[in-house]
Parts: structure tokens; sequence; C-alpha cells
């Protein structure tokens, strides 16, 4: 590749960076805040540090323009909702409360940070917005609660305040938003809005907010401000690519407007780029990694980008495998003749990767070059940038070292094993069926575990207290040797047991002590996972996940859960539930290879959990659970892809359950996702019960499954275990109510939302002795129940 005019242009960036600090100094800020242990004045004062460290990070990696407005205290989205001062009516009074000064953050002290999280978390006596998942990722973002009485009024504080800090170091700086019509297609109608209502009405009258702030930014010093689109990636109604293209129209006539850049990413825009390439806009940002890939034909068919600016996300933002640097490169080159001027950049925020593959130590060195998180994918960026503008001779380094490590990772045995790959050759349709058919199924079950009307239980895990940390922490270190762990593990589970039978829930849990995250524990003890010791990624708030490297083929040495499962169901006569992630699950919540399909992945995953679950059931595990929250946030943005999705995931769950007797009752728990798009394969997966959330959507799924003729036992949560507030007994009682009237009292489970190992033990006691009270009198008033 020869240097070009165009190609001379070009530019490094990227959409975003993640927000916690190498050591989560912000998780730790926030989580002091809200403890009272850190002032706010410290907390903004360790936000700006990080905040500054990133960007001049970023410049001296070469980042020629860096973002602003990413950062986030606790959400993103939830800070647009600020900026289009969209506040629900119940929180107005948190946030009008909110002047102290020693409580507001951002260089005004504008920023009203408690009432934020009283919206993030909610309050003892408010409930906090809904949340679930951002597009197909495991980020969580807070769901605007929209409705036709709702005053938008711009508030750009943050944006303003972070946009000069920038500036004031001497950098390129350029604010991202989330786009307005993005903003409204997340929304949803606020609770006693008018079925029908689509909050995507209120576009006319939010576009001003929109404008304000944009002036606002310009007066600030900003020459562009991206606003990010990636629901446009989605399958759009004509009427809302029309929405879309109004409101461009309408921003891009602005005069008092700093130059525009649309991004979407995660998928090709389809029929939205040429809405988007004809709009009066000065750039787009597109990603052309993965699924979005054919960005590149499209935009080729659409005859390019004639006098704008675009950004090329060919760094793939959301997985850490290194990039091929030719595959880029070509992808770049035909992409000069189709802007004026072709910048290089991330596919989307950095967000979804952890920060720096240099501070793993435990990663063999040459496992560790095939890898690429955010601090590296910059730099990758960076070196593409200067290829594109200088030519492949400029980088002949680099590019070398990179075939190198590509073609090391290719012959690797650690990504190829016979013996797994035969075993999974030969899978058999009949291997990944029950030998009964439900209804056979339930009776067996039924009369095999005895359980009352309205049976209740948990999610699985109990709160990882201090203590639990600190002997984890200590067996590392060596501090303790693994005979005083264990007896530490086997107190956890004797007192989780002994409240759970004094509470008087009926399915028991060992409450998971001995493992550190509901993903990474098993990925530990299967042969093809990597475990970083510092890949810490945000999930949301100041919740962070070390998500494991799937790099080979899987398999299971030995038993994973059996020892524990065994000795809890030793000290009850109630049974106790085998606790297990799912095939999907553990390739969603993992960075998955990418180099074979993900169904190939997915059979391979599932033979190693069926192994599991198999030995499970022979040492006595009546019930066992095999969690898939994963199911709904992996499926296709695109509705094209979701048939041949769906086929392969219920089949690898299938895979995994299929070997058990008809009255061993199968579990599976989904939480914080839109269900409706994927009931149909709920039923496919052919669980005997299912948990979801549904405390913070109303038990809006109840009736979703009620509605798709869903016929198995469902147990739609009652208590929101992410927000600290203890829900009374009249709150369960009513959403009990609210199931029964979907779901009939002999398939209704009792159940929080999800695990509780984020909660406290205080706040766990109280909720579930209010969980089961209220299950008893709910069962009290139905005809013949005995309690």
């Amino acid at each position: 590749m020869t240097s070009t005019s165009a190609a001379a242009a070009a530019r490094a960036t990227v959409h975003g960076y993640p927000r916690q600090g190498p050591h989560r100094e912000l998780k730790k800020a926030v989580e002091g805040y809200w403890k009272g242990s850190v002032s706010a004045d410290a907390l903004g004062s360790t936000a700006a540090a990080l905040r500054r460290a990133t960007w001049q990070q970023l410049a001296e990696a070469g980042v020629h323009e860096v973002p602003t407005g990413d950062f986030s205290y606790y959400d993103h989205v939830l800070d647009t909702t600020v900026m289009v001062g969209a506040i629900p009516a119940r929180h107005r009074a948190a946030v009008a409360a909110d002047r102290s000064p020693s409580s507001r953050l951002g260089s005004s002290r504008g920023y009203p940070i408690d009432g934020y999280f009283a919206m993030a978390r909610g309050t003892q006596d408010v409930a906090p917005l809904e949340m679930t998942k951002w597009f197909d990722t495991n980020y969580h973002y807070l769901v605007p609660e929209l409705g036709p009485d709702t005053v938008f009024a711009a508030d750009s504080v943050k944006q303003v305040s972070e946009l000069r800090e920038a500036l004031a170091l001497g950098l390129t700086a350029r604010p991202v938003l989330v786009g307005p019509v993005s903003y409204l297609l997340l929304a949803k109608p606020a609770p006693g809005v008018a079925a029908g209502f689509d909050p995507l009405t209120l576009l006319d009258r939010l576009l001003p907010v929109y404008a304000e702030v944009l002036a606002d930014l310009r007066a600030a010093g900003a020459r562009w401000v991206q606003l990010d689109e990636p629901a446009l990636v989605q399958d759009r109604s004509p009427a809302e690519l029309d929405a879309a293209a109004r409101a461009y129209r309408g921003l891009g006539a602005l005069t008092d407007r700093p130059q525009l850049l649309v991004a979407s990413y995660f998928d090709r825009l389809g029929e939205a780029l040429p809405v988007l390439a004809k709009a009066p806009v000065e750039g787009l940002a597109l990603d052309f990694t993965g699924a979005a890939a054919g960005n590149l034909a499209d935009l080729a068919a659409a005859g390019g980008l004639p006098g704008k600016r675009l950004v090329a996300g060919v760094v793939d933002g959301r997985n850490v495998w290194l990039n091929d640097f030719e595959q880029s490169l070509a992808t770049l080159g035909t992409l000069l003749g189709l802007a004026e001027r072709v910048d290089v950049s991330s596919s989307c925020s950095l967000l979804h990767v952890p920060l720096d593959v240099g501070m793993e130590r435990e990663i063999d060195p040459q496992i560790a070059r095939w890898l690429a998180f955010a601090r590296q994918k910059t730099a990758e960026v960076v070196t593409l940038a200067r290829g594109l503008s200088r030519g492949t001779g400029a980088i002949a380094a680099e590019l070398a070292a990179n075939r190198a490590d590509l073609a090391a990772r290719s012959r690797s045995q650690l990504t190829h094993d016979p013996a797994v790959r035969a075993r999974a050759a030969a899978v058999t349709g009949a291997d990944g069926r029950r030998s009964a058919p439900y209804a056979e199924r339930a009776a067996a079950q039924r009369a095999h575990l005895g359980l009352p009307l309205l049976p209740t239980t948990t999610i699985g895990s109990f709160p990882q207290t201090d203590q639990l940390r600190g002997a984890r922490a200590a067996l590392r270190a060596g501090r303790i040797d693994a005979a005083a762990y264990d007896e530490r593990i086997a107190a956890e589970i004797r007192e989780v047991l002994a409240f759970q039978e004094k509470a008087g829930l009926d399915v028991l849990v060992h409450g998971e002590p001995e493992r550190n995250d509901m993903v990474q524990y098993f990925a530990e003890r299967l042969t093809g996972y990597l475990a970083t010791q510092h890949g810490w990624v945000q999930s949301y708030g100041t919740r962070c996940v070390r998500p494991p490297i799937l790099a080979g083929d899987i398999s299971r040495p030995e038993p994973m859960t059996v020892r524990w499962t065994q000795y809890a169901q030793s000290l009850t006569d109630r049974p106790v539930k085998g606790m297990l992630t799912g095939p999907v699950t553990m390739l969603a919540w993992s960075f998955v290879r990418d180099d074979q399909p993900l169904a190939d992945t997915a059979r391979q995953v599932a033979l190693a959990l069926r192994d599991e679950v198999n030995d499970l059931e022979e040492a006595g595990s009546s019930v066992i659970q095999v969690d898939e929250p994963a199911l709904r946030e992996t499926l296709p943005l695109r509705r094209a892809g979701h048939a041949e999705y769906l086929a392969w995931a219920t089949e690898a769950f299938r895979l995994t359950t299929g070997g058990v007797r008809p009255d061993t009752q199968i579990h599976t728990h989904m939480c914080y996702a839109e269900f409706g798009d994927i009931l149909r394969a709920i039923d496919d997966l052919d669980a005997d019960v299912i948990s979801l959330e549904a405390a913070r959507s109303h038990m809006q799924v109840a009736g979703e499954l009620a509605t798709a003729g869903y016929p198995r036992e469902v147990g739609p949560g009652v208590y929101d275990i992410h927000s600290p507030r203890v829900p009374g007994t009249h709150e369960a009682t009513a959403l009990l109510h609210k199931g029964l009237e979907a779901i009939p009292a002999e398939r209704l489970w009792v159940n929080p939302d999800c695990g509780l190992k984020t909660r406290g033990w205080p706040e766990v006691r109280t909720a579930l002795e209010n969980l089961v009270a209220a299950a008893r009198e709910v069962r009290a008033e139905l005809p013949g129940a005995a309690s």
C-alpha cells in the first residue's frame, strides 16, 4: 500500500475507554460514597484523575482525538437521561432535594449525584429505573421512562465540564453522546402510561434539547461531537427510519453547532445506511468487524460518503484477540475511495474489554501475544492509522510480528484437541432430548420432591462477604492452606443452609461461597480457558467482572461442583439444587475464540457440562439448575440471524441436560433482558422450571409467557436484588397476585430476580423472610393449599 493524499489525513481515535481505572478506583470511590466513607469532593477528584490519566495515555499512545463524555459514575444512558431532564416523577423529589454543594459534582457543581444514584439504585421508598442489557453485550443500562407528559430540559453540565477538562490539557477532544433516536428507541413507557405509547413520538420535543446541548458544547470549544445511534443497526420500520432522517435533517440544519459524527456499531446499518449517508452531517463512524463487516459492501453499493469523514472501526472493541493487520489494511484501502477522509478507530467503545494485557503476569507470554485489551487495541488503531497514512513500509516490523503471532495461535495445541473434536462430531439428535415428555416428568418430579404450591427458592448465590473474599485472597497468597480454606467454605455452607431452613425456603442452595464468579469458576476448571488477574470489565454500575478467555478446545478433567453440593445436601432433608452455568452464558460472558463457528464452541462446552450434570445426579441431586441468563443477550441484533442462533443455542442447553432421569428436575434462570423475542426458544430449552427477572418490569414476563402458551413451571422474580432496598411482604404479595393472573398456582414458583452475591446479609435475611411470608400468605388463599 502506498501513501495517498486521502490516506495522509488518516487519524487515530477511539469511541470510548474503560471507566473503572487499572485497580477499579472508581468502583471503590463510588461504593465508599454510598457508605459515607468518601465525600463528594473525594469522589469527584478520583473521577477527574481517572479521566485525565485516560486522556493522557491515549494521547501519548498516538490517538489524535480523544473521546469525552463517555465517562460515567454509573451508566451513560442514565447520564443522557440527566442531560435531557427526563427525570421520572418518583425521582424528582430526590433530584430536587439534591441541592447541597457537598453532594453535587461537575465544574459548576450542577450534577445531582444523589438523585442520580436514586434513579440507578432506588431508595428504600422509591424503586430504581429498570435495567436491561445494552444490545447484545453484557453491559446493563438504565432504561429511560417516558410518557406523553414528559418535559425535556437541557442539562449539559457533565458534558461541557468534561470537554473543558480535556481541552485544558491541550488535547483535541470529541464529546460522545447517545443520539436522540437511539435514546428514544431504548426507552420504555413510564409506569401508568397507557399501553401502546411509543417514546419515539417525543422526537420533535427532544431535538431542541439536543440542539441546546450541541450549542453549549460548541461554545465550550468542541469542533466535533459524536452522536451514537447503535439502535439503527437493528431491524427498523419505515417510520423509525423516517424519524432518523428527520432527526438528522433537523440537527444538521442547525447553525450553532459543532460538526457532527453519527456513529453506529455492533452490526451493519443496512437500510439505515443511506438514511445517514444522505443526512446533512459531516461524518459517519461505522463498524467493519464481525457481523458488521457487511458495512463495507453496503457502503460501496450506496455510493460511499462523498464529502464526508468516515471513522472506520476496524479494531474489534468487544473481543480480546489481536487484530489481523493485513486484513484491516485491506479494508481501509478499499474505504479510501469511499469517503473524503478516512480515520481509524475501534469498532465501538473499549468499555467492553479489560484495560491492559501487560498487567497479566500469569498468562503464558506467548499466548499473551495473541491478546489485545484496551491499551493494546489503542496501539493497534494507531499502527493502522500510520500504515494507512504512510504506507505499509512504515509499519513493516509491526506487520511481521503480527503475522507471526497469528500463525502461532493457529498452530497451537491449545486450540486443537482431537479427542474433544471427535466427541463433538459424534453427537446425535437423541443426545439432546430428555427420555420422557414434560407432562410425565412433571408428575414424577412432584411425587419425588413433594413440594407445596408456590414453592420458594433462591437463584443460587448468597452474599460474598469480606471474610469470604479475604479467605480466597489468603489462599492465593499462601497465608492459609487448602484445608483451612475448605473449612471456611464448609462453615459458610452450614450457615447458609441453616438460615434457609429457618426462613422456611422449600428448595435450598449451598450459596456458592467457593465461587468467585459464575463463569470464571467453571472456566478455571475446564481445559481451553484462560483466566485473568486484572481483566475487569464493567457489567453495571460498580459491578465489575473478569470474563475468562475461551482460547481453545474445551473439556472437563474432573468434577467441578459435586463435592460442595453433596456436602450441602448432607446437612438437610430438603432438596439442594446443583448449580451450573449454561453453555451459551459460558460463551457470552467470556471472550470467546473467533477462529471457529460459535455453534462448534457451544457444543464442546455443552458436552463438558453434561458430564457435570450427570455426576451431580449420580451424587444425589434431585434438582439441578443450569443458568442461561445470556440466552437473550446473545441473540443477533437482526432477525435474519435469529433462527440459526437459537437452533444451536437451545441444542447446546438440551445437550447439557438431556441425560438425566425424568424425576430429576432441571431448572434454568434468565435475567435483565427483553424475553418477548425468544419465548419459543425458552420453550425449546425443555427445562422443567425457569426463573426470570420480573420485579422491576412489574411481572411483564409472566404475561408474555402466558400469551405464548408456555406450558412449564415459572418463577418470575418478586425481589429486585440489584437495588439495596428491601421489599416488604406486601410488595411480594402484590407481585405474586399479579403473577397468578397469568400463571396457574401449580406452575408458579416464588424467588428473587437473580443471585444474592452482591447484597449484604442483613438485607438478604429480611428480604427472603418477607418473600417466604408472602408465599405463605398467598398460598393460604388458594383452594386446597397446604402450608
